[in-house]
């Protein structure tokens, strides 16, 4: 079982304009109070907070098109119930290939501990012309300011993984063998099944 629990996410100002910040409202229950461990302290890019990040996936082809537009650390993490509002500033489209601007793509939602990554939330993203005639009759060159972002929000793509929230526990054996990923599609609400 997660000591850590998405139970919604909210995509404010959607749809919006291409070069609008993108703005994630993410409620999550921690059932379980994470210590937070000692060498965390000693160790290079190993926390003991919640680290959230935003992926915009910019080539289905090719992964080194991807950008990551934001990682923010949260914490302490004590039992309850928590919300807050992730921004991040649009992809660079001078970083994505000219046909993978307009149409369809991937907005990855990742959520870490210790470096461990537990729960993946995946969007489509359609990116079109917000004007009928440019849609009809699309110039050759890209005009990103009259672009607009529609992130799908109704079938959002979940999927756990099992990881270690207490990794002190490791070595007394107070944790088994972690079970196989949990692949799940949410509900249209946003909440996880």
């Amino acid at each position: 079982m997660s000591a850590v629990n998405v139970t919604n996410i909210t995509v404010l100002n959607n749809p919006s304009s291409f070069l609008s910040p993108l703005k994630f409202e993410i409620t999550y229950d921690c059932v379980n109070a994470l210590k937070e461990a000692l060498f965390s302290f000693f160790c290079l890019n190993v926390h003991a907070d919640l680290e959230w990040k935003l992926i915009y996936v910019g080539s289905a082809e090719d992964d080194t098109y991807d950008q990551l537009l934001e990682s923010v650390f949260v914490g302490p993490v004590n039992v309850g119930g928590f919300r807050f509002v992730l921004q991040a500033d649009p992809p660079d489209p001078a970083r994505i290939r000219a046909e993978d601007i307009l149409g369809v793509t991937v907005l990855l939602l990742t959520c870490s501990y210790m470096g461990q990554e537990f729960v993946r939330i995946g969007y489509y993203v359609n990116n079109d012309y917000n004007d009928e005639n440019l849609r009809q009759q699309p110039p050759q060159t890209v005009k990103i300011d009259m672009l607009q972002r529609n992130i799908l929000t109704d079938k959002p793509r979940v999927t756990k993984f099992p990881i270690n929230f207490h990794p002190e526990n490791s070595e007394t054996g107070e944790q088994g063998a972690a079970p196989p990923p949990d692949d799940n599609t949410a509900k249209a609400d946003g909440n996880e099944e």
